[in-house]
């Protein structure tokens, strides 16, 4: 009786094990797939993404021209994320003159391969950061990390996540972005300009602030190490 359950259980244990090891194999394949198909989406997103490129630049960071114009960083950002703001353009849900004949010219898979572009990209730090004191960045270091709760300001980062390197496809990584962009962006929220937050949540938050607010926080985050390897928004 004895040999036959020790011999039982050895059989049980190399059927563990090799299943276990098909398992592993299977899992491999899968994440194989799932490597590849991400490639091949990349791969696209690099060729449709041609028409994006004289604002955004090659590598997809974006660039500031101080008292002009500012096209915000794509690169690192959450892939999800960016296709959402493409689909807004689009539906006209988010409303700007520039970007909206852009993304009308993109199909669904087109602007999933184009997000996946610029989100596989590295983030750069802006090369150009508005000029700010040191009592103006302390004002922006406090909103962004602390927030203002004596006029019910929550802090950026708690939304945004720690260092406010962005949090899934809501929330994006705002730190590294450029100061002119996030300013602008602030404005729009404020005035109701902007919309699809959750909840309401950045209209809120932005119709609490003032001009001085939003500068200093815009000023402080732009000068603020993004993620560099193409993982922003990814927590």
């Amino acid at each position: 009786m004895f040999v036959r359950r020790q011999f039982a259980q050895q059989q049980t244990n190399h059927l563990i094990a090799a299943a276990a090891a098909v398992a592993v194999l299977l899992a491999g394949a899968m994440l194989a797939g799932v490597a590849s198909a991400d490639s091949d989406a990349v791969e696209r997103g690099e060729q449709a993404a041609a028409v994006c490129m004289a604002c955004h630049q090659a590598d997809g960071n974006g660039m500031e021209v101080p008292g002009a114009s500012s096209w915000p960083r794509l690169a690192g950002l959450n892939a999800d994320y960016l296709a959402a703001q493409l689909r807004a353009f689009k539906s006209g849900e988010r409303q700007d003159a520039e970007m909206k004949p852009f993304a009308d010219m993109l199909d669904d898979e087109q602007i999933d391969d184009v997000s996946a572009y610029y989100a596989s990209l590295p983030a750069k730090a802006p090369a150009q950061v508005p000029d700010a004191d040191d009592d103006t960045l302390a004002a922006g270091k406090q909103l962004a990390v602390r927030g203002d709760w004596d006029h019910y300001i929550p802090s950026c980062a708690s939304c945004h996540g720690p260092g406010n390197h962005g949090v899934g496809a809501v929330f994006p990584e705002i730190a590294g972005q450029h100061a002119g962009y996030l300013a602008e962006q602030l404005h729009a929220w404020r005035e109701g300009k902007r919309h699809g937050d959750p909840q309401g949540l950045m209209h809120a938050v932005a119709q609490r602030m003032d001009d001085a607010q939003i500068e200093a926080v815009a000023a402080w985050l732009s000068r603020q190490a993004p993620l560099a390897d193409g993982q922003g928004g990814s927590q």
